[in-house]
This record gives C-alpha cells, structure tokens and sequence, in this order.
C-alpha cells in the first residue's frame, strides 16, 4: 500500500521518535512526504565567528598601510611621536644627575637634623604628659602621676604618634597633611612590627600591617608627585627604602 521507507540506519527524531528524511532525497512513501517535517528538525547549533572585531581593525590598518607603501607614502605616526634620534635639549649625564641627587639628599638630610634638634628641645623643656596636660605648671609629685611610665601601652603609642606628627606640621594642628599622615602610619607600623615579632601566627594583625603598607606606599607616590622636596625630607627622616 505504501513504500517502505529505507536507510533505517536514520537517527530518530528528538520530538516523534520517527525516522525522518529530507523532502529532497529519493525513495520517500507519500505519507512521509506530507508529513510537517519542520518542528521534528533539530535546530542549527550557534558557531562563534572567527571574524571579530579585532581582526577586522587589523586587517583595515593591514590594508591601509599596504596601500601607503605601495604609494610610495610615509606611515602615519601617532600623538606625541618623537623619533629614536631625537636630541634631549639640556641632558645631563649619569654622573651629573648622581651628583645632584646626593647634594640635594645632604640637604635634606641637614634640614631635617636641625628640625629633630630643634623640637627635641621644645619636648624637654615641655615634656609631653598623659591626658595633654603637657606645659601646664605643676609640683614634681603631681608630674610623676601624669607621667608616661605610668600610662597604658595605648596612651603611649598615641604619645609616640603625637610626637612624630609635630616634626612633619606645617603649621600648628596640622593632622591632614600627606607627610603628617606618612609620619602616623610609620609609627603605627613600627608598633605592629614589634607585635607580630612576639605573636608571629597573628593573621589578622599581619593582613592589617601589609594594609598599612599599601596605604603608606600610596601616600609616598602622590607625595612624591605633589611636593618632592616634602617628599625627601620624610624620607631621610624616617629612614624609608625608596
């Protein structure tokens, strides 16, 4: 009655579970001819094109620069291009330049010793007390309970860091300053040093000193880039690898 339909060997389809074939090859019964073969087709799987946007530009400047040469023309250069060749107007050698660098550390190094003279004499004449009660006039005994032997470990970091930021001010109740700030995290630092060299298993401690790191490291470089003579003096001062 009808022809069988050949080429069993046909996967079945994923929707019906028949043996489907293309309208378009032979030996086909009219039965499976009329049947809507369009929703039993597997859909045609998405390939990624090899052509992207990346190639194309290069292949455009590819292109282009094939026909400039073929023209007989010059590339174009980008912005700001200075060629290899280019003379360095007022160059100074590597000698020089050393020269200059270590003139301008003495300096630096002189202005900051006198700086540390000068206010270590302002502190002995004034010496800083618990509670700021620093250049008030009072008795010996009354002194002796102010004192920081008697104070906490925090009163004394606090001291410490209070102490350091007067070098670096600029002007009277300066704590905004970058090397003000330098100044603060360094001696912070130096405290959380002399903590994880007793408690070396302290994680929490030790992600919070390598913060500080980064943090002072930041501070330097816009130093650096703001005010570079600021930038030396804290340097030297704190002795800083840089």
């Amino acid at each position: 009655m009808f022809s069988i339909i050949r080429n069993w060997k046909q996967p079945a389809c994923r929707g019906c579970n028949l043996m489907h074939r293309k309208l378009s090859e032979p030996f086909l019964s009219p039965v499976a001819a009329t049947l809507p073969t369009n929703h039993h087709l597997v859909p045609n799987q998405q390939t990624r094109s090899r052509w992207t946007k990346a190639k194309k530009k290069r292949f455009a400047r590819f292109e282009l620069r094939k026909k400039l040469e073929e023209e007989g023309k010059s590339l174009p250069k980008p912005a700001y291009y200075f060629p290899r060749d280019t003379p360095v107007v007022n160059a100074l050698s590597n000698a020089e330049r050393e020269a200059q660098r270590t003139a301008l550390n003495e300096k630096a190094s002189t202005e900051m010793k006198a700086r540390l003279e000068q206010k270590e004499a302002e502190l002995a004449q004034t010496p800083i007390l618990r509670h700021h009660f620093g250049g008030i006039q009072m008795s010996e005994r009354v002194q002796k309970l102010f004192d920081l032997q008697n104070a906490s470990q925090m009163e004394r970091i606090k001291s410490q860091k209070q102490k350091v930021m007067q070098i670096f001010q600029y002007r009277p109740g300066d704590t905004g300053s970058s090397a003000v700030q330098i100044a603060a995290l360094s001696t912070r630092i130096q405290q959380m040093q002399a903590h994880m060299t007793k408690h070396k298993k302290d994680k929490h401690s030790k992600r919070g000193m390598e913060a500080l790191f980064s943090r002072r490291r930041k501070m330097l470089d816009y130093l650096e880039r703001k005010d570079f003579e600021s930038y030396r003096r804290v340097v030297k001062a704190l002795g800083l690898a840089r």
